[in-house]
């Protein structure tokens, strides 16, 4: 997961202090995600697509512990010489590691002694920051982009864990932090009428897609190219839970002409007949078991789900360059995003007459791009290379965010990736259509 850029800029106001600001932000806020769990909620792993809460908070603590400490810092001595097996996670260049589907087997070090070393590292880091090399900056600067994706993965890690539970347990009561979080999560009420479908044309000809010029960016974000986009529009907002009711109705899942044909093996393999969560009217959520808003939009998708609905109305997958382009005049700050641990989860688009709503936050958008390298793509040498680059085979690219992206981690030009019948992150469709 390499960074395009450097350290906060020169010409900031106190730089490093902004970066510490963050960095202690970002840490603290790992730990509020996990304060309501116990030990035994934060070890066990629900499959091997997830990780147990506490595995997060140990990587997260490993990655600035190795790449910024011990590279960086002369005479640091590791907290503890065994936790770089347990807490790496596919780093060839750093040696042997745990087996990613044995995580949730790791009972030792406890929720409390991976506190105590996450404290040891928090504090080494803010002493040292001033005195980094800039090189060792930008990866702090890196570190809380990918603490920042974590805390995303905790939560739906965590939420994939209960719902296994038939006791439907919450990880935060309804009620309990509902003034904290009220703004930008759910009331997990219904939440009144979908705003209108409506059709937004988009741009035309050639545009410049990916990231250029200052401010952070993961290495697949770039280099910037010129891409040739032709008539088409895009839906003014996310397709909402009420238009998947209708398309189970109608027997969506029960037709294969809808279907790619994996897609098709994978409902029949997996006897799939619902979102991820959905059960009698009802769907799971990080406050239990609420039910289904109509209004709000469909998530916990796969994409072959998504092609397939797609397909149902008429319509087709967005591009990722159709994407970005729409996106890039948009605010990636805007919407439903984390801002506070709680139970978040997606509402209803807001009534409007125009324009695109919620790109950003809410729901990760499934496009029909491949996830493959930008033309003149290079991996950047060393460990930290090997984050986006070598994962881009059989995956497709999701643009936007969702409820539990942080707040101040989204760019038009984010690319996300997961493989086609992943849906246990928050996961939608906005539908496309050529002109």
């Amino acid at each position: 997961m390499a960074s395009r850029t450097d350290a906060p800029s020169a010409t900031e106001a106190d730089p490093i202090e902004a970066l510490t600001r963050r960095f202690a932000a970002t840490r603290h806020l790992s730990l509020d995600l996990v304060a309501t769990l116990s030990d035994a909620d934060a070890s066990v792993q629900s499959m091997p697509d997830a990780s147990p809460a506490k595995w997060h908070l140990a990587h997260t603590t490993w990655f600035f512990e190795t790449f910024v400490l011990r590279d960086h810092l002369p005479g640091y001595r590791l907290f503890d010489e065994r936790y770089p097996f347990l807490f790496n996670s596919y780093y060839e260049a750093e040696g042997a590691r745990h087996a990613r589907a044995q995580r949730g087997l790791l009972t030792r070090p406890s929720l409390d002694e991976i506190r105590v070393w996450r404290a040891h590292v928090d504090a080494a880091v803010q002493r040292a920051l001033p005195d980094l090399p800039r090189a060792a900056q930008a990866l702090v600067t890196l570190g809380i982009h990918h603490e920042q994706q974590h805390q995303e993965l905790l939560l739906t890690d965590i939420k994939h864990l209960f719902a296994q539970n038939p006791l439907g347990p919450a990880v935060w009561e309804q009620g309990a932090i509902q003034c904290k979080v009220a703004q930008f999560s759910a009331p997990l009420t219904r939440s009144g009428d979908a705003a209108p479908m409506r059709w937004v044309r988009g741009a035309e000809g050639v545009v410049g897609i990916g990231h250029a010029g200052d401010g952070f960016a993961f290495d697949c974000e770039g280099p910037r190219f010129s891409a040739l986009l032709t008539p088409h529009a895009l839906a003014s907002r996310p397709v909402t839970n009420g238009e998947w009711q209708q398309f189970i109705a109608d027997g969506g899942y029960r037709t294969a002409s809808l279907w790619l044909s994996d897609g098709w093996a994978w409902v029949q393999d997996k006897d799939v007949a619902a979102p991820a969560y959905w059960q009698d009217g009802r769907y799971f959520t990080l406050a239990g078991w609420q039910d289904i808003d109509p209004a709000a939009p469909v998530t916990h998708i796969s994409v072959f789900e998504a092609d397939a609905f797609a397909s149902w109305a008429g319509a087709r997958l967005p591009t990722e360059i159709e994407w970005e382009a729409a996106a890039a005049v948009l605010d990636p700050a805007s919407g439903a995003q984390l801002d506070a641990a709680g139970p978040v989860q997606p509402v209803a688009a807001p009534a409007a007459d125009t324009g695109l709503q919620q790109m950003f936050g809410s729901v990760w958008e499934w496009t029909g791009s491949a996830y493959r390298p930008y033309p003149g793509f290079r991996a950047a040498p060393g460990a930290v290379g090997e984050y986006n680059g070598k994962f881009m085979s059989g995956q497709f690219v999701l643009r936007g965010g969702s409820v539990a992206t942080p707040r101040g981690h989204m760019r038009p030009t984010c690319r996300n990736f997961f493989y086609p019948h992943q849906r246990w992150q928050f996961t939608g469709v906005r539908l496309a259509k050529d002109l």
